[in-house]
């Protein structure tokens, strides 16, 4: 996305100064009258498609905005623009043709007409993007190990016993090393993008824990009058150890409504459905589905979103615990600290109730879970494409049933490049 929203940028700019060049006076003087509101709202739209890829969606908006006012100088050079993008060659140069013969355009728009025609417009330029990183980070609890030495069951006639945890319920302190990968392409002149992500971590000593994830999937934005939709499906493998542990498919649409926010505050609304299977282990394998509500909030110096879901998660077979359902929230606030150093922080916390007892002989409570996740980050750019990451991060799970609670603390420091 942020080579789709740099690679435009210089377009908005530019039209933005066209526009404010004033039209010849006879075209004023015979062009129909326009809603002046009307127009900006195309407009806007037509900005939005251009930010999210939608080129084909912003050329029919940015036309019907030149229909209702013709001398709508930033519409003419965003259209053409778009038109020389998708590789439409002959109609992008009648529309450059036309800018400078009506709008007697400045020299800074004369000489972004001629880098258009410089490039050429014979074809659809694809944009991507790829990043990688490389990382050595500190787990104080790898296996996420109870925060208790043993646990009180009762026997058959009732009486408690108190029964002393094994080592591999104890927890165990490690250090990795981490490999990410992602990639992100355009599809289709329209917006559908094309997704890869790879992570791979791996400890010094408890090999056994070792994992890697690969995520392939799609995303594909729609407009309908001023509703936004984004559909997406995503298909993706886990590794832990040395075998394959978990397979996931997920599709997901989220709706963004036309309400009357201030500022620079979006809303979305998202569903989708996850299911999961396990490869290793028998009867864990469900059915997610989430629906959420979403708040974004950018300026120049923050931006900052804030989320809640409600989860239904079915299990395809005698699950421990059997079905359960829960809540899940997320917030986080971003801010340019220095021209030299960013910093973020994040907070999640997720709650889950199961349906019946866990393990009902042995452990017959109904869990509950409550897990809360704080995240802090400091980013230093070394380059235009090049930064160096710290991130620590710390995880509270909070449960009825003492051996699956666990406290985790991790500290990991990053170098990262990213490339179009």
């Amino acid at each position: 996305m942020t080579a789709r929203l740099s690679a435009r940028l210089a377009g908005v700019l530019a039209s933005l100064m066209l526009a404010l060049a004033p039209a010849p006076r006879a075209l004023a003087q015979s062009a129909p009258e326009a809603d002046p509101d009307q127009s900006q709202q195309l407009y806007q739209q037509a900005l939005q498609s251009i930010s999210e890829g939608r080129k084909n969606d912003a050329s029919e908006t940015l036309m019907r905005l030149i229909e209702q006012e013709p001398q709508h100088a930033g519409a003419w050079l965003e259209v053409a623009l778009i038109q020389c993008e998708l590789g439409h060659a002959e109609e992008a140069e009648r529309l450059f043709t036309t800018i400078e013969e009506r709008f007697k355009p400045s020299r800074g728009i004369l000489d972004l007409i001629a880098g258009a025609r410089a490039t050429g417009c014979a074809q659809w330029h694809r944009y991507a993007q790829s990043s990688f990183s490389f990382g050595r980070g500190i787990d104080q609890n790898v296996n996420q190990g109870a925060t208790v030495n043993t646990y009180t069951t009762a026997n058959l006639t009732g009486t408690p016993v108190e029964l002393p945890l094994t080592d591999d319920f104890l927890p165990k302190h490690d250090q990795y090393t981490l490999l990410t990968a992602d990639y992100l392409s355009d599809l289709t002149p329209n917006g559908t993008i094309g997704f890869a992500q790879f992570q791979g971590r791996r400890y010094d000593r408890l090999g056994r824990y070792n994992s890697s994830s690969l995520f392939l999937g799609f995303d594909t934005p729609w407009r309908y009058g001023n509703w936004t939709l984004h559909g997406s499906a995503t298909v993706g493998l886990i590794t832990l150890g040395t075998g394959l542990y978990q397979r996931q498919t997920q599709v997901q649409a989220r709706v963004g409504p036309p309400l009357p926010l201030p500022g620079s505050m979006q809303f979305s609304v998202t569903t989708g459905l996850t299911h999961v299977d396990y490869m290793t282990l028998s009867n864990f394998n469900a059915n997610t589905w989430e629906l959420r509500g979403q708040f974004n909030y950018r300026l120049e110096e923050d931006s900052a979103s804030a989320s809640l879901a409600y989860l239904d998660d079915r299990a395809t077979g005698a699950r421990p615990g059997g079905d359960r359902r829960g809540w899940l929230f997320t917030s986080q606030w971003r801010r340019r600290l220095s021209d030299s150093l960013n910093g973020e922080l994040a907070y999640t916390r997720q709650t889950w109730n199961s349906s019946s007892a866990y393990s009902p002989g042995f452990i017959n409570e109904v869990r509950a879970q409550t897990t809360q996740v704080l995240r802090a980050t400091l980013t230093y750019p070394l380059s235009q494409t090049q930064s160096i990451q710290l991130e620590a991060r710390q995880v509270r799970n909070r449960e009825n049933i003492s051996i699956f609670q666990y406290n985790d603390r991790q500290l990991q420091l990053s170098w990262q490049w990213q490339g179009l």
